[in-house]
């Protein structure tokens, strides 16, 4: 577990993951909520949804790069 974390907070992985929480969340927050966006409509929860939007796709990101890694060097 200690190596999975390691690996996981490794500035290569963090910054290819913030590259695609970035853009992936983005696009899952605009397809959700672009009405309510410009329309002003946000509830608090709202804001809580995006949030979770953008770190779904770094954690599947990481996930998957740290289970590549861990998979060629056992």
């Amino acid at each position: 577990m200690k190596r999975w974390i390691a690996l996981a907070v490794r500035r290569d992985i963090a910054l290819n993951s913030l590259k695609v929480c970035l853009v992936v969340g983005t696009i899952l927050v605009s397809i959700n909520y672009f009405d309510r966006l410009f329309s002003g409509e946000l509830a608090g929860v709202d804001y809580f949804k995006m949030l979770l939007m953008y770190c779904v796709p770094y954690c599947v990101s990481t996930y998957g790069s740290v289970s590549i890694i861990i998979k060629d060097k056992p």
